[in-house]
């Protein structure tokens, strides 16, 4: 073979080697290619088809508000965290629902009630009276189809003294109905300054009469509206929950009473007035806040379980029949005792006339110890035990007198 030939085919092979390797990086390059076709048909494009596709059924699904409802549980918002013990909570809507159904059926049971009554003021350093006339302004609730209306007692007595001026009876009571301008005359049926519950009555029909809740069953924190007449204005609702229940408060005058308390806001004008509970029942007669800086949120209402005795007897006898003792005590505690050379208990200090206490033989220095078998030393105890009985029943106390101690049994009069 010679040199030019030679040549040729080594040119030869290396061009077959080129082409070779061309051909390698061709199918190489092709293969991938196909590859990274095959994955976008097969995977890319269905995940973004399906992306879109659930994006689309969602966006209709919450245009529907029942649809969307059901997949959220409600338009409320829920938060739960297990670490800390958080709960869902219950969305505004339906505590405003709650409201709303609340005030519009208790709204046309309460009433506005308006009393004048005479001022006389003294001026002894002028040697002149003048008298001049006075407004005030409560809250009551219907009680009867047939306009019977319980409120307080000290919305409709306004009668007090002092050294400069003194208050006469209501001279007049109207009443203003809901929704209506109309003043209707009412004239007092019945009062109890003990418990602070009174009955007046205007003539009118087809009143809507307050639905009443079982005051007993009240539990802390449960949803409270306080429902009257504050300052006049007209009807008008606060909302709060029950803060405690069974509160013993003291007024002004020395009366303890048992109370529910609320942090609904209860202002002047709202006495007399309902606080209800989230089905629009009444659950307590406002009667009393605490005014004083620093407080806020602390206002009372009487339960009105314990009103439904006295409302009937202010109607059927126009006040209340209670059982009698007829006798004034003073409480000996043990320092009283000790520094007297006593025992502990209450001291008779007057007995009344023709009394069941007198009838019985108790006498002035006898120290009551014992009422109903049970140990007392307050005349507040010794009352709680009597109100328990009815008029005529058989009340045994056991007394020390003079050292020695004996028992009596008297029978339960009548307070005058």
């Amino acid at each position: 073979m010679d040199e030019k030939e030679e040549k040729n085919k080594e040119e030869n092979k290396n061009t077959f080697q080129a082409v070779k390797k061309q051909n390698t990086y061709n199918n190489f390059y092709d293969s991938n290619k196909k590859q990274r076709v095959g994955f976008g048909k097969s995977v890319l494009v269905p995940f973004i088809s399906g992306i879109v596709g659930c994006s689309l059924v969602l966006g209709t699904c919450f245009g529907v508000p029942s649809i969307r409802e059901k997949l959220i549980g409600g338009q409320g918002a829920t938060a739960s965290n297990s670490a800390s013990g958080t709960v869902d909570y219950v969305s505004l809507k339906d505590y405003s629902d709650t409201s709303i159904y609340a005030s519009n059926k208790i709204l046309p049971s309460i009433v506005g009630i308006n009393v004048e009554y005479s001022v006389n003021s003294m001026f002894s350093m002028f040697g002149a009276q003048a008298q001049s006339s006075a407004t005030a302004a409560g809250s009551g609730i219907i009680i009867s189809e047939d306009g019977y209306i319980l409120t307080n007692n000290h919305v409709v007595d306004s009668e007090e003294s002092s050294s400069f001026y003194e208050l006469s009876s209501a001279n007049k009571i109207t009443v203003q109905l809901y929704n209506d301008d109309k003043q209707y005359d009412a004239k007092i049926v019945g009062q109890d300054d003990e418990t602070d519950l009174a009955v007046i009555k205007i003539d009118a029909s087809n009143l809507v009469a307050a639905e009443f809740a079982d005051s007993d069953s009240l539990k802390v924190g449960e949803f409270a509206m306080a429902v009257g007449n504050p300052l006049g204005l007209g009807s008008s609702i606060t909302s709060g929950v029950i803060s405690a229940l069974n509160r013993e408060i003291t007024d002004s005058d020395g009366k303890t009473y048992t109370l529910i308390q609320t942090d609904a806001a209860i202002n002047s004008g709202n006495s007399g007035g309902a606080l209800v509970n989230s089905e629009g029942k009444v659950i307590g007669v406002n009667t009393m806040k605490v005014s004083s800086t620093g407080v806020e949120g602390m206002g009372f209402a009487i339960p009105i379980n314990s009103t439904i005795d006295i409302t009937d007897q202010l109607i059927q006898y126009n006040k209340v029949k209670r059982p009698y003792i007829g006798i004034s005590g003073v409480d000996v505690d043990e320092q009283t005792a000790k520094a007297y050379n006593m025992v502990v208990g209450i001291y008779v200090r007057s007995v009344e006339n023709f009394s069941a206490a007198e009838k019985a033989g108790l006498q002035i220095g006898d120290i009551i110890i014992e009422a109903d078998g049970q140990k007392i030393t307050t005349m507040d105890e010794l009352n709680e035990i009597k109100n328990k009985h009815a008029i005529g029943d058989e009340l045994k106390i056991k007394i020390n007198r003079e050292g020695q101690e004996q028992e009596i049994n008297l029978t339960l009069g009548e307070q005058p």
